[in-house]
């Protein structure tokens, strides 16, 4: 990760921690990296969900863009995966999403994108962050060198043509209810289930630019679970603020993890012969209980760190088909190379139809294992991490829970704690033994 950037882009407070000098200097990197470098004129798509600040953020980055002699096509209100969408299919130089995932509508984000719709390689990033700190000159296009911005509604109509064609059934009589978190999914998600056919239920479909995730979709998915009993739903879908998760709720009302979505998916495939390796790729977050459910019907799977960038990097090295993570955040690597939400939700509908099972059915093999997870803040989280001691209780631990559990010891991406994991039967196992992990890491003067 570079100064800016993390594994899902620059993310900050609007005008605070990313402001709209850093989007105009993106932009103009951005613009003569694809464009005037190569000595041609780039094309970049942009993407917005619909917080207040992504307006401002918009015409930052277009600014920059068109100064640097690209064009800036934009597709207004819609969704991450849309905009990789489009960025692959219509061979633009680069991509850009302007938006904070499921964080509040204060804080915003500038994903970027490579021309395979992809997260831009690191070599790149770090260059524009040197273009951000003033370690690089570029020149400013002049006359008829200046970029112009091109309304690219027609990119979102093309990705709604293409989630529509992803359905092998009609929906009729299938009654679905939507969460659209007041983000970008909010015009998309019901156009599509209603031209399938789909008896459509939407909530928080009322976007105001301060409202998106504001106890509402994937975070908040309480809300969806008694819209679907109250109403009498087949099931019920949430999305986050970018549409690139989806968490779902069964008839009954329970709720349906990026966990679930993997098991029932995945022996969906493994059943028609399309499960390739026979695996599914999962990161170390995900509940023991997926574990032992997909040890029982005979799928493996790769287990990564935690984020979507490094499931999606599994399955580039390895041609796995399927991975994600409990949060929801799914790829189906043979349609799209980032999670997306409503891609993830008619798959889900495809396999109840299919089967014609109801999702409490589906989902009920995963059976989840109590989790207590704690945080503790280090002075070094390497040598907190590598003490011998610490290592050998950690085994101690494992040797103990045997094949009913596990223990996960890791240290944070962002913060200066190590975080202490136990899964298995009861409440209070997990929680006397990461007490008794911790324990050691306070002996041995490692708290900061």
């Amino acid at each position: 990760m570079g100064k800016y950037f993390g594994t899902d882009g620059f993310r900050g407070e609007a005008n605070k921690t990313l402001t709209f000098e850093h989007a105009i200097k993106i932009g103009r990197f951005l613009g003569w990296y694809y464009g005037a470098n190569q000595g041609k004129k780039a094309k970049v798509v942009i993407g917005k969900d619909t917080r207040r600040s992504s307006y401002m953020f918009e015409y930052a980055l277009c600014t920059g863009l068109m100064a640097s002699g690209a064009d800036a096509y934009i597709m207004h209100v819609t969704t991450t995966p849309s905009v990789a969408y489009i960025t692959r299919v219509d061979d633009f130089d680069c991509g850009i999403m302007i938006s904070a995932s499921h964080n509040p509508f204060y804080d915003n984000g500038i994903k970027l994108l490579n021309g395979n719709g992809e997260k831009m390689d690191e070599e790149t990033i770090l260059k524009v962050e040197d273009y951000i700190d003033g370690k690089l000159e570029i020149p400013v296009s002049e006359r008829e060198q200046i970029g112009r911005t091109v309304d690219y509604v027609a990119g979102r109509n093309r990705y709604i043509g293409f989630l529509i064609s992803l359905s092998k059934y009609s929906f009729k009589d299938v009654k679905v209810g939507l969460d659209v978190a007041n983000g970008a999914a909010w015009q998309t998600a019901r156009g599509v289930f209603e031209a399938l056919g789909a008896k459509t239920y939407v909530m928080n479909d009322a976007p105001d630019g301060l409202n998106i995730n504001t106890d509402c979709g994937s975070t908040h998915i309480e809300h969806l679970q008694k819209f679907v009993v109250d109403n009498g739903l087949d099931v019920g879908f949430a999305y986050d603020g970018d549409a690139d998760r989806c968490l779902a709720v069964d008839e009954k009302g329970n709720v349906i993890t990026g966990d679930h979505i993997l098991y029932i998916y995945g022996l969906y495939m493994k059943e028609r012969g399309k499960l390739l390796n026979n695996k599914v790729v999962t990161t170390v977050m995900s509940n023991f209980g997926l574990y032992k459910a997909l040890d029982k019907v005979g799928i493996e799977y790769d287990k990564t760190k935690v984020g979507d960038k490094y499931v999606y990097e599994n399955m580039l090295q390895t041609g796995n088909r399927i991975g994600g993570e409990q949060s929801g955040h799914i790829i189906f690597s043979k349609y799209e190379t980032t999670g997306d939400g409503i891609v993830t939700s008619l798959k889900l509908m495809e396999v109840m139809l299919a089967k014609g099972k109801p999702m409490s059915e589906l989902a009920a093999p995963v059976v989840f294992y109590p989790q207590v997870l704690k945080n503790v803040r280090v002075k070094s989280k390497p040598e907190a991490q590598n003490d011998p001691d610490v290592q050998k209780a950690v085994a101690a631990v494992a040797e103990a829970l045997g094949d009913e559990g596990r223990i996960l010891v890791r240290e944070s991406g962002t913060e200066p704690v190590i975080r202490v994991m136990v899964e298995a039967g009861t409440d209070e196992t997990c929680e006397k033994y990461v007490d008794q992990v911790i324990d050691v890491i306070k002996a041995k003067g490692h708290l900061a």
